[in-house]
């Protein structure tokens, strides 16, 4: 589909929202030099450590300790066929990291508690915080509000430290190659999902059902005043980066527990609609493991071709598989769809890149329909790296789109 900026007068989305495209200035909006703040911060961030104070800043990050309480119990007692990989395919209750980990919450000054949270969702085969550092730091530093890194099911410090060891996963990666021969988007980055997905594709759903849960039970700690830095009827608000978006999404449609109705939402490069995804990438999943949840997703769930009905049924009967099912694809129960997205429509806002390949823009608006704007850097970016750092050259370019970004997900969300 064609890009035209709204200056030009074409719209191709008729009655719907324009794409906007964005041109970026030199100056950094509210003086924020990612590049160098990225490299200060991984140096100074550790996950083991009760509580880190930034060097020369008002903000510091605690831990805190979690355990999840949802069993997935359709895949319990699963088991991997594949002698080959079964290092990822163990039962996923059988995962002891994914049931007790910690999370990092980022905090803008002293308080004892505070009123306002956001829980910022990461994206799809993430094993580490890095990226997202800046990310909280400046969401922070600007609202005045904690931001909660929360780790998805099997991802993070949620998954076994060997499914990010590059050593084992090299050699990993020639056996499975030597089984499935060559296949388009395989890494030693991308092995576990890669694997875990092929194998029983139903792990999606799952894993997304025992993140919206553990959500529920993190918001009810904090709103009924049972978390140490936060008031009681402490309000939720939510930045949502990739399948992190996916995953929030679903949770403003089913809003579980009642937690969510006033929250609001930040999209940043997602969305879109499952079946407009397009998760191929060395730093995502490979193609055969993408080919499998599409034919499963689309085609095959709830039908005659459904190896583990079971899903199906737990889908169907739940406003959490009902909102699932209904970020799938756009004809599908499109109208539970847009009367809760359109009640929510000042609630959520979305940027958008115009060459995302992963999530595209066109997705987004498709599915949210307002409340989205779409920008274009003067650099080269991706889904998967929309702010690269460490070429030279384009750092002041690089800080300008990120402050660009943030500074209108601060506004948003303040």
């Amino acid at each position: 589909m064609p890009f035209c900026p709204i200056t030009s007068g074409c719209n191709p989305f008729p009655g719907k929202a324009h794409r906007v495209e964005v041109t970026l200035q030199r100056q950094l909006p509210r003086n924020m030099e990612y590049t160098s703040t990225y490299h200060s911060l991984r140096t100074q961030f550790d996950l083991s450590a009760d509580e880190i104070r930034f060097t020369g800043s008002n903000i510091s990050c605690r831990t805190f300790s979690f355990t999840s309480e949802v069993n997935n119990g359709m895949l319990s007692a699963f088991n991997g066929s594949q002698a080959y990989d079964d290092l990822f395919l163990l039962p996923d209750d059988r995962i002891f990291e994914n049931q007790s980990f910690t999370y990092p919450v980022f905090l803008p000054g002293t308080k004892a508690r505070y009123s306002r949270a956001i829980i910022l969702l990461h994206g799809l085969n993430e094993r580490n915080w890095t990226k997202y550092l800046t990310w909280a730091y400046y969401l922070a530093e600007q609202t005045g509000s904690p931001v909660i890194l929360f780790p998805i099911a099997f991802h993070m410090n949620r998954s076994p430290q060997t499914w990010s060891n590059p050593r084992l996963m090299s050699a990993m990666l020639m056996q499975r190659s030597g089984h499935l021969g060559d296949v388009p988007g395989a890494s030693f980055a991308n092995l576990a999902l890669s694997n875990r997905l092929t194998d029983n594709p139903q792990r999606f759903a799952t894993s997304g059902r025992q993140s919206a849960g553990d959500l529920e039970k993190l918001v009810r700690q904090i709103v009924t005043g049972n978390h140490p830095l936060f008031e009681k009827g402490t309000n939720i608000d939510l930045f949502a980066y990739s399948i992190g978006a996916f995953l929030a999404q679903i949770i403003m449609l089913s809003n579980p527990g009642g937690y969510f109705t006033d929250s609001r939402l930040f999209m940043f490069c997602g969305g879109a609609f499952f079946d407009q995804m397009d998760g191929t990438s060395k730093l995502i999943m490979d193609k055969n493991a993408f080919d499998s949840l599409r034919k499963y997703y689309i085609h095959d769930l709830g039908t005659s071709d459904d190896p583990q009905p079971g899903l199906a049924e737990y889908l169907k009967n739940t406003r959490l598989g009902m909102a699932f099912t209904a970020m799938l694809a756009s004809g599908k129960l499109k109208s539970f769809r847009d009367s809760v997205f359109e009640k929510l429509k000042s609630q959520i806002s979305a940027i958008v890149l115009k060459n995302d390949k992963v999530i595209p823009a066109y997705g987004t608006f498709e599915a949210i329909k307002s409340g989205i704007e779409m920008m274009d850097f003067p650099f080269d970016y991706s889904h998967e790296v929309p702010f690269p750092v460490g070429e030279q050259g384009i750092s002041d370019s690089v800080d300008a789109a990120f402050s660009e970004v943030f500074s209108k997900a601060s506004d948003f969300l303040r």
